[in-house]
């Protein structure tokens, strides 16, 4: 869609067609505001911000071949002034702070989204982070007094790329799998295992992939909302 003039184009990142059709019409209902483009493959992201020239990205972290935090990266090295919003199913506690250590100018879980993307985008185009109210508390009380960031996880610890891996283990991919989704070379997935282990304390490969799939059980979060309900309503 084309961009009348004094509209903020934004661009959707995500897999999901519904949700990208859910998240377009909220955005069409605001007249300064414009879906400029949808991609649905990580791959294609940097060629279809640098075709439409969006102020904003909403991105997902959950996408193929390329997780949405590395999207990111690459993102804030290209195009430095593009705003970035990132929207998850994936638990904020975990993934909003790597998100804004990355370059993210805000952190959305898609539960919230039908009500909050519209405030997140606007409060995010006026130079300012958005974060949950519950997220903002938590990251506060880490700073007060100087205190070093508690880890409230063992997974705290594992890098973006650590966790990625872990992540895909945990759903069932195994290192040859992992390797070519995410374009890396099996000896390198496999040093990744062994710094894995390493730094959740486990004793080997089968006790690695249990916690994994353990893990990402209890990670998901339900992210069934109905958005279009909410566009209609």
């Amino acid at each position: 869609m084309s961009a009348k003039k004094n509209q903020t184009k934004i661009l959707l990142i995500d897999d999901h067609p519904l949700l990208r059709n859910g998240i377009a019409q909220l955005i069409a209902q605001q007249k300064d505001l414009v879906v400029c483009g949808e991609v649905d493959d990580s791959l294609k992201a940097l060629d279809a911000i640098e075709l439409n020239n969006p102020e904003v990205v909403i991105l997902d972290i959950t996408l193929k071949k390329m997780s949405g935090i590395e999207v990111l990266k690459h993102i804030k090295v290209r195009f430095p002034k593009v705003k970035v919003l990132i929207l998850s199913m994936h638990d904020e506690t975990l993934y909003a702070p790597r998100a804004l250590r990355a370059g993210a100018s805000g952190y959305i879980m898609k539960q919230e989204a039908a009500e909050n993307v519209i405030t997140a985008i606007r409060k995010i185009l006026s130079g300012e982070v958005y974060i949950s109210e519950r997220m903002a508390t938590q990251m506060l009380s880490r700073m007060v007094g100087g205190r070093a960031t508690p880890i409230s996880s063992p997974v705290d610890l594992l890098s973006d790329r650590e966790l990625e891996v872990f992540t895909l283990l945990g759903k069932g991919d195994g290192t040859r799998d992992i390797a070519e989704k995410l374009n890396l070379s099996v000896k390198t997935i496999e040093s990744h295992r062994a710094h894995i282990k390493e730094k959740l304390n486990l004793k080997n490969a089968t006790e690695l992939v249990r916690h994994a799939v353990q893990w990402v059980a209890s990670e998901t979060v339900d992210a069934n909302f109905d958005i279009n309900a909410k566009v209609m309503a």
